[in-house]
């Protein structure tokens, strides 16, 4: 995860914001960020928002990820917004948007779940 270079630009009660460097060591053949970097950010994000919103960090499990890429991202960093949808004793439902710095469309969406200790 620390090869990502991620870094934390917002946190609040129910959310995180990260910010995802774009870099050739990440990027596919072809040119484009790879979708693993982008599951990894948005999964990344997912334990940051769950450890905001409990007030600190907590073994989280992730049970449940599904990604829907949408258009590729070449040569830019990627916002990644990470936001509870539901935050249970046990479990949290989040959804994550992932967009390419300067676009307004997202570059990939994804849902997780969380398993909390």
């Amino acid at each position: 995860m620390q090869a990502l270079g991620l870094s934390v630009t917002d946190t609040g009660e129910r959310h995180a914001v990260l910010r995802l460097p774009w870099s050739d060591q990440v990027a596919r053949e072809g040119g484009a960020l790879s979708g693993q970097a982008l599951m990894a950010a948005a999964d990344t994000a997912g334990v940051i928002a769950v450890s905001a919103a409990r007030g600190g960090f907590g073994p989280v499990t992730t049970v449940q990820q599904s990604t829907s890429f949408q258009r590729a991202v070449t040569g830019r960093d990627v916002l990644v917004h990470a936001r509870i949808t539901k935050l249970g004793r046990r479990i949290a439902f989040l959804d994550v948007t992932l967009t390419a710095e300067g676009e307004q469309e997202p570059a990939a969406h994804t849902t997780a779940v969380y398993a909390l200790a």
